[in-house]
């Protein structure tokens, strides 16, 4: 029987790189897979249900909280967002790692109600590196930057909810990092007690 997937929670801070490593991790990485979130919102051009979002009604998705479907959810500018449990847990089952993308509140609903996952936290070597990134990325004006940093310091105070703590200083090394805890993590003695009673029993491993 095959070993059950990981399932690998990754936050951080905004401009900390994470959308760049989950990028990197899924082209290293053939076993591990993006996990796509639902929305009640439209899609925009070219984007493809199942691809990019689950798109569903606001009945649809209220059906899914009410049935506890969601692993966890948000309700954003009058739209919901959330993360359907049924498609993560079929990856899991496959024994294919899934790799979600989040906000600390959204990972710590997902850690309540799956608490065997993996949650590492990214953060940048220093706050002004941090402020130097947002500055460069160009994507915000500056009201919008500064209340990022100012949210910094908050976020910064939910690491010690996490498993792992990941630096990004460098996107290789940061990956590499992420690659080596997933590799720890399989090799767990609580994951792999049927292989020790295959050996005794058999004096095999299947």
């Amino acid at each position: 029987m095959a070993q059950q997937g990981n399932l690998i929670v990754l936050s951080g801070p905004s401009g900390t790189g994470k959308g760049t490593i989950c990028k990197a991790l899924l082209r290293s990485n053939p076993n591990l897979q993006y996990s796509i979130s639902a929305t009640t919102r439209s899609p925009r051009k070219g984007e493809q249900h199942g691809v990019n979002y689950w798109f569903f009604s606001k009945e649809r998705f209220q059906e899914m909280i009410e049935n506890d479907e969601l692993l966890e959810w948000a309700e954003v500018y009058g739209n919901y967002y959330g993360t359907p449990w049924t498609y993560v847990a079929e990856i899991l089952e496959k024994g294919q790692d899934i790799v979600l993308e989040i906000d600390t509140q959204g990972a710590l609903k997902v850690k309540d109600k799956f608490p065997q996952g993996i949650f590492i936290f990214i953060v940048p070597p220093s706050l002004d590196e941090l402020a130097d990134r947002l500055w460069k990325r160009g994507t915000d004006s500056p009201e919008v930057i500064h209340t990022r940093l100012q949210c910094v310091r908050e976020e910064l105070k939910m690491a010690p909810n996490y498993h792992y703590l990941v630096i990004n200083d460098r996107v290789s090394d940061a990956v590499n990092k992420i690659a080596a805890i997933i590799l720890a993590e399989k090799c767990r003695m609580e994951r792999n007690a049927q292989i020790i009673d295959n050996i005794s029993s058999r004096g095999t491993v299947e």
